[in-house]
């Protein structure tokens, strides 16, 4: 079982958590000037790279909320978690 760190709560197993996806994804400044393409694009397209990504998590079973974590998927292993708003480690 994995343990994840919640900057919050601290060290919990993975089961008290729930992925997020890509962290850091910047929201468009005006959303009604972007057509269906591009719109689609902000929604659904990430970048799906192997190696160290930092990803959003929830801890669900938890404090409830939104941290960011940098983990390796390649092994599937977390390196490091911060809280959302904090610049990434």
């Amino acid at each position: 079982m994995l343990i994840i760190d919640c900057p919050y709560c601290g060290k919990r197993p993975e089961i008290e958590f729930s992925y997020g996806g890509q962290a850091h994804i910047a929201r468009p400044v005006q959303p009604a000037d972007y057509d269906d393409e591009q719109w689609t694009g902000f929604l659904y397209m990430r970048s799906n790279e192997r190696g160290m990504r930092a990803e959003r998590w929830r801890h669900v079973r938890g404090c409830g909320r939104f941290f960011n974590a940098l983990r390796d998927t390649t092994t599937d292993q977390f390196h490091g978690s911060y809280k959302v708003g904090e610049p990434r480690p």
